[in-house]
């Protein structure tokens, strides 16, 4: 199961998995996004899920419909998330509130949900995270603030699972910049589009001196070594897929 699958870094992991052969469920608020990409990897592939990963009931609905297929999960990605950018001091405690129920809380759910599944069987987790989760960014405290929190979540769902003797592996991928469609869609990079010339162009400026943005695709990379068999040691940890941009 992909959250986050209708678009973005979700999309990407999504169409990697099916490559490699699973069946993906992608699930996503939007509905019809989910149903773009389940059809584009193929229906015998994919099937499209409509959840609000902040709903605790469409959690077990989702799993209810996996369970109609197979008979367990064996991966899940949680790529669910939004953005958010304003100064702490003019963020309001219901957009605070938002950030991490969409971030925070739907991670927890997608944990919780997916280590039950997977606690007699086996199977991997992998949530994603952001650099700004680990190097503050400036003017969005709460988005990174939601963001940190999943590296403690990871490190705290491994070390249960591994207690419990779950054979269950839970780890994060922070990725820096990512080409997708949130960052096209903010008005101030169609600005910077505008400015520069082209989306290539802006995402350049957008970089300065720093890191180039990633491709989604580039990130589902690390994604799929995750849940592959060669980090079967791997657990707890917060990769940065970021170029180097917390250093």
């Amino acid at each position: 199961m992909i959250t986050g699958a209708a678009s973005g870094i979700g999309a990407a992991c999504a169409r990697r998995l099916v490559q490699e052969g699973a069946f993906v469920y992608c699930a996503d608020l939007d509905g019809d996004g989910a149903r773009t990409v389940a059809g584009d990897a193929g229906t015998r592939s994919a099937v499209a899920l409509r959840l609000d990963v902040t709903d605790e009931s469409n959690w077990t609905a989702a799993l209810e419909t996996v369970h109609r297929g197979h008979p367990h999960l064996t991966a899940l990605v949680h790529a669910a998330g939004i953005s958010a950018a304003s100064p702490l001091l003019q963020t309001s405690l219901d957009d605070w509130r938002r950030i991490l129920a969409v971030n925070l809380d739907g991670a927890f759910l997608a944990t919780k949900y997916g280590i039950a599944d997977m606690a007699q069987h086996g199977g991997s987790i992998v949530l994603i995270g952001s650099a700004s989760g680990i190097r503050p960014a400036s003017g969005a405290a709460a988005y990174s603030t939601s963001k940190a929190g999943l590296a403690m979540l990871a490190r705290a769902a491994a070390k249960e699972c591994r207690t419990d003797g779950y054979p269950v592996r839970v780890n994060v991928v922070s990725p820096g910049g990512v080409k997708t469609s949130l960052w096209r869609s903010m008005p101030f990079f169609q600005d910077l589009v505008s400015e520069h010339g082209s989306e290539e162009a802006a995402f350049a400026a957008l970089a300065g001196s720093g890191p180039a943005f990633a491709n989604p695709e580039e990130i589902a990379e690390v994604v799929l070594f995750l849940l592959s068999p060669a980090a079967g040691q791997v657990t707890g940890v917060e990769i940065a897929a970021d170029g180097g941009y917390v250093l």
